[in-house]
């Protein structure tokens, strides 16, 4: 009896990531494992059903709670600027002023990502939106198949790391610190994962021109016409949103949520502007945002069913004693949490991880004194790579659902692994260097 009251826990957390592994719903393979344990519990007489008498108030609580309501005002920010047309535009431009580069059309491609992530933090969009604009055109002009999917696929994550991030508006309630000071930050590490981008495009183009060429002068003379005219009225709409969203964020004019929707109605001014905002696209842009919202809601309650469970299983103890006996004390953890992170960003989304895996991390973290907010921007890089990660990265799906013929899983897969690579640098940068992200919040703080 005593060994199955130790091992129903860790049995339970393992049996979810199983169900999880096999493409079950999230939502309801958290809350059958936990139904099915807590009856297992209850029939070896290791598990109080009053455990569960706090569900119906825990479910109350999510939906109570003000941090999460910004996750639909993001969400259907960046579905309207999908819509607006805002992205093509910075696409074409961008490719123009940097095509006389060797390498140009990608480093536009990490350029236009970091704006759009800057603006929307959705990962879904930027992916879609750059693969059918920037791939064809890239693929065209020379361009090898790897650089133009990778770049492509990790320009789209930078949404994880710059704000506003859906990751990090989640992280911020999971770790029960202020979103906004994740927002800041993780600023400074997400221009430096951009950055690390620009510089491995720039690098390949020195090495290997002829897989990264220039645009044909006669193209960027046809395409440069009324260049000036351009920029400004393509470039300036989004830093204003920017500027409207992020900066409200940064001097404490506004909360995160409070700003989220100032955006959302920015966005929709710019789809007036661009003559793309009408019922019908309303229609699509709100049914996206319901959609989501829903899956992230119905994942939280499942997996506020599982560690009810799990506690009630005294799983979490478990838990908490192996992790914090691990060898190294605070290196040994972060080494631990970050691999786990990382290899389970293979298999399950970043909401699963952040839902299940981050709640075990939390109270370790808080007892070996470490700075939450830089722990907080820590996982939201390592949660980064899980949409890189073959075989199931999500940006590769959203890539290769919008890829030419000519482009293969398999060059989407190679393609990505360098950017993987630098991703892992820049969040080994930041765990050795934890200055790069308090600077910002004691700075403006």
């Amino acid at each position: 009896m005593e060994l199955d009251y130790e091992w129903l826990g860790p049995l339970m957390f393992a049996g979810a990531l199983v169900l999880l592994s096999f493409g079950y719903p999230v939502a309801f393979a958290l809350g059958g494992v936990a139904i099915l344990f807590g009856l297992l519990g209850i029939s070896l007489g290791v598990f109080d059903p009053i455990f569960l008498t706090a569900m119906p108030q825990r479910i109350f609580g999510i939906m109570a709670n003000y941090t999460l309501l910004a996750i639909p005002y993001f969400i259907f920010l960046g579905s309207m600027l999908e819509k607006s047309g805002i992205a093509e535009n910075l696409l074409e431009t961008m490719g123009i002023l940097l095509g006389r580069l060797r390498g140009g059309l990608a480093l536009a491609v990490v350029a236009v990502g970091a704006l759009l992530a800057a603006t929307t933090g959705v990962v879904a969009a930027t992916v879609v939106a750059m693969g059918l604009i920037s791939l064809p055109i890239m693929l065209r002009y020379g361009y090898d198949k790897r650089l133009a999917t990778g770049v492509i696929a990790a320009s789209g994550t930078l949404g994880q790391i710059i704000p506003p991030s859906v990751v990090l508006v989640v992280l911020g309630d999971q770790l029960g610190v202020s979103v906004g000071d994740l927002f800041i930050g993780s600023v400074i590490p997400g221009l430096m994962m951009a950055g690390a981008f620009a510089i491995h495009v720039v690098v390949v183009a020195f090495l290997k021109p002829e897989i990264a060429p220039a645009l044909p002068e006669d193209v960027r003379a046809a395409a440069g016409k009324n260049l000036g005219k351009r920029v400004v009225q393509v470039m300036i709409p989004p830093l204003l949103l920017i500027l409207l969203v992020l900066g409200s964020i940064f001097f404490g004019i506004a909360t995160p949520t409070e700003a989220g929707a100032v955006g959302c109605l920015g966005a929709m001014i710019l789809a007036g502007f661009n003559r793309q905002l009408s019922w019908r696209s309303l229609w699509q842009v709100c049914d996206v945002t319901l959609r989501i919202t829903s899956m992230v809601i119905f994942i939280l309650i499942g997996s506020t069913a599982f560690s009810l469970v799990f506690r009630g299983l005294n799983g979490d103890r478990f838990m908490f004693d192996v992790l914090t006996n691990l060898p190294g004390g605070e290196i040994g953890f972060l080494f631990v949490s970050m691999l786990v992170v990382f290899i389970l960003g293979f298999f399950i989304d970043f909401f699963e991880i952040a839902f299940i895996v981050v709640p075990l991390f939390v109270p370790v973290a808080q007892k070996l004194g470490l700075n939450l907010i830089w722990y907080g921007v820590v996982l939201g890089a390592n949660l980064q790579t899980s949409f890189l990660t073959p075989p199931f990265g999500f940006a590769l799906f959203y890539l290769r659902g919008v890829a030419p013929r000519e482009v293969t899983t398999g060059d989407i897969y190679r393609g990505v692994v360098p950017f993987i690579i630098l991703q892992l640098l820049v969040l080994l940068a930041i765990i050795v260097f934890p200055g790069i992200v308090s600077f910002l919040p004691s700075l403006i703080r």
